[in-house]
């Protein structure tokens, strides 16, 4: 069990529109960095924050069914999350205002990274986005005051919740925030060791 450190890494070739965006691989597959190109003059600024074409030609035909929204306050840490077979769900996540570190771990059945976590910063300067596919617990913190949003392949489903703990010390994620702010919920999630005794895999 073991992070993946921010930073740079392959970029995807397959779509002929680089003006449009660029899509970078992560160490793990399918996990994938999103950056639009935005265009700016005296009046402010424009970009695309989705074309299914950019996932299609990386082999993600992804069909959205929800999208949500949330404030959160600097200091704030949600996760991290995930929904069960058959209401699992791919996210596409950004930020709107504000910074988040934004964290996704790899739960899938028989990955070759399992139990290792990938972190980015998501900055509303930047637009960027991440691609998070099914069977990875998600979550982010709040480095200032943020509106976060994401696209869920999958409705929620109350009964196929569940999550890990947040400061798991055998994940040991540094959320870079000195105060966390959490929900009484996630406070009470289990630890890796406990979902994989619970679960195994998903």
């Amino acid at each position: 069990m073991s992070p993946i450190e921010i930073g740079k890494y392959g970029l995807k070739t397959k779509s002929s529109d680089f003006t449009i965006m660029n899509i970078k691989t992560t160490p793990l597959e399918g996990l994938l960095e999103i950056y639009p190109k935005v265009w700016k003059d005296s009046r402010g600024y424009f970009f695309e924050s989705y074309r299914n074409d950019w996932l299609a030609d990386h082999g993600m035909d992804i069909q959205w069914m929800q999208e949500n929204q949330s404030f959160s306050k600097a200091g704030t840490v949600r996760g991290l999350h995930f929904q069960r077979a058959p209401f699992a769900q791919a996210k596409l996540v950004r930020v709107i205002s504000g910074r988040v570190l934004d964290v996704a771990v790899d739960l899938r059945k028989g990955s070759k990274t399992f139990g290792s976590y990938f972190a980015i910063e998501l900055d509303a300067e930047l637009h960027n986005m991440l691609l998070i596919p099914e069977g990875f617990a998600h979550g982010f913190s709040a480095l200032e005051d943020s509106v976060f949003t994401y696209k869920c392949s999958n409705v929620y489903n109350k009964e196929s919740e569940g999550g890990v703990l947040w400061n798991d010390p055998d994940l040991g994620i540094d959320w870079e925030v000195k105060h966390p702010i959490l929900s009484e919920k996630d406070l009470e999630l289990p630890t890796l060791r406990e979902f994989i005794e619970r679960y195994g895999e998903l």
